[in-house]
Formats: C-alpha cells, sequence, structure tokens
C-alpha cells in the first residue's frame, strides 16, 4: 500500500475575506490552544460535546488533507499560503470557504501567531474497522498505552515512509486525530489508515487468522533480537485451521506492537504475541523513545 498525495485531488474553493477576528465564520478554527474550548477535542468539560474536528496546519499538510478521506470543510490562512495552494485548489462560487485574513486577525481567532499562515478544518469520517485497514495490508503498527501526542504523530510519519500500511490503536491511546497528532505527522495521520480496536487485546487473534505474525516489542527478558523476530519461522498454530493463509504468507506478514514510554506494553498483552523482540543497543541503553523504536522495527521488516 502507498501514500503517496494524489496530486489530481483538488478542492473547490471561494475565497471570503475575514477583517474581524470575532467574526463567528472562522470559529472553527478559534482558541486552537485553549484546553477547554478547542474545536479539536472530541468532549469538552462538564460532559459537554466539542466539535471533534480535524485541524491542519500549514501547506503541505493542508496539501495532504484535501488528498485524504478528511475532506475539509473550511481553510483559513493568509493570502501567501493560498497562492501557495493553488495547485491544490481551484476558486468557484460555492465551494468551500476559504477565509482570507491578515496574519494580524488570524493570531487574534486562534490565539498565537502561526507561522505556517494557513489551517483546514474537516470533519471526522466513519471510523474505519481493524479488519478494513488490515485486510491488503503486509506490514502494520499496533499501539497500546500511547499516549503522547507527538509519539503518535512520529509514528505515522515513520510508518509513512518506510511502508507501514496501517495502524491499530490498542488500550489506552490518545486520539490520533488531535491537532499536535496531525502536525507532528506531517499530515500522514490522515493518509495512513487507522483503526481503534474495540476488542482489546482481543483483536491479537484477528491478526493471527488473518497471517500477521504479532512481534511485541520489549527491552524484557525472554525477548529475541528484532532481527531474528521478524526473519524467524513463524508458530504454524497461529493460522487458523479455516485461514487460507501458508505459513510463507505469515512470515511475510507482520504486526509491531509498541507500548507507553516507561511500562511499555502489558504482560497479557505480550503473552498473547508470537514473539517478544529487542532492539540489541550499547552504552548500557536499554530502550529507545517508542517512536524511534519503532521506526528500527518498520525498517528492519522493509529491509527484508
Amino acid at each position: 500500500m502507498c501514500h503517496r498525495i494524489d496530486v489530481s485531488t483538488r478542492a473547490a474553493i471561494e475565497v471570503i475575506d475575514i477583517t474581524d477576528p470575532l467574526d463567528a465564520r472562522v470559529d472553527d478554527f478559534r482558541d486552537l490552544n485553549s484546553v477547554d474550548r478547542r474545536p479539536d477535542l472530541p468532549a469538552l468539560p462538564g460532559g459537554r460535546v466539542g466539535k471533534a474536528l480535524v485541524i491542519a496546519e500549514g501547506v503541505l499538510v493542508a496539501q495532504r488533507m484535501i488528498a485524504s478521506r478528511f475532506a475539509p470543510h473550511a481553510f483559513f490562512g493568509v493570502d501567501r499560503r493560498l497562492a501557495e495552494l493553488s495547485d491544490d485548489v481551484v476558486e468557484q462560487p460555492g465551494g468551500v470557504p476559504f477565509y482570507r485574513a491578515s496574519a494580524e486577525v488570524m493570531a487574534e481567532v486562534i490565539g498565537f501567531h502561526l507561522n505556517r499562515g494557513v489551517l483546514a478544518a474537516a470533519r471526522r469520517p466513519e471510523a474505519l474497522s481493524v479488519s478494513e485497514v488490515i485486510e491488503s495490508a503486509r506490514t502494520i503498527a499496533v499501539l497500546e498505552g500511547v499516549n503522547d501526542h507527538e509519539n503518535i504523530g512520529s509514528i505515522f510519519r515513520n510508518a509513512a515512509g518506510l511502508e507501514v500500511d496501517a495502524v491499530i490503536f490498542g488500550a489506552g491511546c490518545a486520539d490520533p486525530l488531535y491537532r499536535r497528532c496531525v502536525r507532528v505527522s506531517m499530515g500522514h495521520a490522515l493518509l495512513v489508515p487507522f483503526a481503534k480496536s474495540d476488542n482489546w487485546p482481543g483483536d491479537l487473534e484477528l491478526l493471527r487468522k488473518n497471517g500477521f505474525r504479532t512481534i511485541a516489542l520489549t527491552p524484557g527478558e525472554g525477548s529475541v533480537p528484532l532481527r531474528d523476530a521478524v526473519t524467524g519461522p513463524s508458530d504454524p498454530s497461529s493460522v487458523s485451521s479455516d485461514s487460507s493463509c501458508s505459513s510463507s504468507d505469515v512470515e511475510r506478514k507482520l504486526a509491531f506492537l509498541v507500548g507507553a514510554e516507561g511500562p511499555g506494553l502489558k504482560e497479557h498483552t505480550m503473552r498473547s504475541c508470537d514473539v517478544r523482540a529487542h532492539i540489541p543497543m550499547s552504552r548500557g541503553t536499554d530502550s529507545l523513545n517508542v517512536a524511534t523504536a519503532a521506526a528500527v522495527a518498520f525498517y528492519e521488516a522493509l529491509s527484508q
């Protein structure tokens, strides 16, 4: 699977000038740093329902949003960034509004000066299921307890660059569509398919039935070097009797599990995996940042 930008995709826009920072038409971009009013929050304090919008920052991330299934319903930016999007948008009456403003007005609306100069907002489409995202995948990342937005964004960026086909979120993970995740991922969180597991860790058995070798990344005892885990023979029991996958198919389909910084994967999750693997390191270092460790695993799979 490939996550390149579809350069044939263009968004129809209608340019609307905004001069008043209190203009309600740009409310979907207001107070982006507010802990209780941000438009990307699914839930607000007091049990209130949030807008749960997906916010793209900057020209490149806006381009990737245009090319993704997250169709933008509004843009907000300065004239210079509109010009930089000329290959990605076409002006026509009735198109998606591009609210054009000065940098000063934009800063008053969003709450800070945005060097990237343009934002795009999209509503969340229907979530994909685990079965859908693994259907044609060969390599996937599976996260448990990863609740740092920057780590999640980095994992998406690494996944896109190292031919990982999908990301699955197990229990305890942060929302991958928060603004910081999307920004750090450089928009790849909008392009790499992902799904939230509603049956955790039971969905690991679904992966096995679909021919995936599940590899738990851990520096703990009982783990083998990562390369051995990637290239080693698969347990024939990981293929169910009614599966059409051969053992050779299983060896070529890999699911890398990573856990939160510090505690890592839970013991019962690792027991559900085919193998535990560690990244051999030197100088007394026993582990890497979760996004870095995931990237090493992705590259190991790619290099085989």
